[in-house]
């Protein structure tokens, strides 16, 4: 009995020990996911009035921008895939349900499906699968910036131009709220921009404009994406470090109920022991 007594007392230390990480860890996440946010708010506007100068061009000089790099087709039939995943876990279902859109995405395509993959989890998945992989950028994103954005835009310009795809989807969670997040694909190249009627008139080259708003608008369209899926991983992650706490209260309240029980059929013993003892002596 005094074993088990030990047994649970330890293992509501261990409990103990935990429910301080995850709550720690709770904590974190809710600061993350209140600055990604912001972040993710602030985007939205700028990304609203570039595809409005983009639209207005489009417009303007239809045949130009149809006849673009990033407008008109390669002439490829194979399709890039772009993944944004997480490099660290304890996210729930969030890099499963990544790694597994784009696997289902790879096997509908006719042609060649060829790997972009961001964030370790989804590198180290897709390892091993074997899978054609044109790029990594695992440990890259983790405070998402236009810098890093402008980086991973140009990767994909010139793969593009070279062939490598004729179209790229880009699999990323959308943020929608702190308790909800929405899995979507995304065909982010051939940029497919809408026309808007206007009297945008350019001095002295609509081509130069269209080489500078193009490529501009691919690295919002990017950031926006590397925003929206670090604030519903940072989301996901405070959920459920959130729920390991509430289990960890859980079972602290059950094992607590559990040692006292232990103690006192333990110490109910040593006393009937020590009785049964002194009634034997004096007998």
């Amino acid at each position: 009995m005094a074993e088990n007594v030990r047994e649970i007392k330890t293992r509501i230390g261990n409990i103990e020990n935990i429910r301080q990480i995850t709550k720690a860890m709770n904590a974190i996440a809710m600061t993350k996911v209140t600055k990604m946010k912001r972040r993710l708010a602030a985007v939205g506007p700028y990304m609203e009035g570039l595809e409005g100068v983009l639209a207005s061009l489009v417009g303007r000089y239809a045949d130009l921008a149809s006849a673009h790099p990033l407008v008109a087709s390669n002439g490829s039939e194979d399709v890039g895939i772009l993944v944004l995943n997480a490099d660290r876990g304890l996210c729930g279902r969030f890099k499963g349900d990544l790694n597994h859109r784009a696997e289902m995405l790879a096997r509908d395509e006719s042609g060649v499906a060829r790997f972009l993959l961001g964030g370790e989890k989804a590198r180290a998945y897709f390892a091993r699968r074997r899978v054609e992989t044109l790029q990594t950028y695992a440990h890259f994103y983790e405070d998402p910036t236009p810098v890093i954005a402008r980086v991973i835009a140009s990767d994909l310009i010139s793969l593009y131009k070279q062939g490598a795809y004729g179209r790229l989807v880009i699999v990323y969670m959308h943020f929608i709220s702190d308790l909800a997040q929405r899995l979507r694909v995304e065909e982010i190249l051939p940029i497919k921009a809408k026309a808007k009627a206007g009297d945008m008139l350019l001095d002295p080259d609509p081509v130069r404009m269209l080489d500078i708003v193009l490529p501009l608008y691919l690295q919002g369209k990017v950031f926006q994406a590397l925003l929206d899926t670090k604030t519903s991983e940072d989301a996901i992650r405070r959920q459920a470090m959130s729920s390991a706490t509430d289990n960890a209260d859980d079972l602290l309240k059950n094992l607590t109920r559990s040692y006292n029980k232990a103690r006192q059929q333990s110490i109910t013993r040593e006393i009937s022991d020590i009785m049964g003892g002194a009634e034997a002596l004096r007998n």
